[in-house]
């Protein structure tokens, strides 16, 4: 992960775990309220609880926080868990769109949000297991 300087994390600069449950939280309900995220929306249960719970603890170590996702289940292996979803420049756009619009109301500064929608980009591209 990409870490903007060396005073502040982005977990940090998110508010900490209010700031980025709320980030996360706003990301299922974005996903849940917009048809164009149907694809990725069906990938998940109807219940997004734990979904959610495990987005959030994956993305506090990821952005600087507390390594919540590996003190539970140790490293996060994120192509292996994913393996099992069909993911393609379709399925990778729709999650970064609706990253990219929820973090639009963060509190980080125009060119952290650039560099943190970019490494989440290659995170995510990382995840496509199919070509389309």
């Amino acid at each position: 992960m990409v870490v903007p300087n060396i005073d502040h994390s982005y977990y940090d600069m998110l508010g900490g775990e209010a700031g980025v449950r709320t980030l996360v939280d706003d990301f299922y309900d974005h996903m849940q309220l917009d048809e164009r995220f149907a694809g990725i929306r069906a990938m998940h249960p109807q219940d997004m609880s734990t979904s959610r719970d495990k987005l959030f603890w994956f993305l506090s170590g990821w952005l600087g926080g507390p390594p919540l996702f590996e003190e539970k289940f140790g490293h996060p292996r994120l192509r292996a868990r994913h393996l099992p979803f069909s993911i393609g420049e379709s399925e990778r756009d729709q999650w970064m769109t609706c990253m990219s619009d929820v973090m639009q109301k963060s509190t980080l500064s125009v060119e952290a949000r650039s560099a943190l929608i970019g490494a989440l980009f290659k995170t995510a591209d990382w995840m496509r297991n199919k070509d389309v």
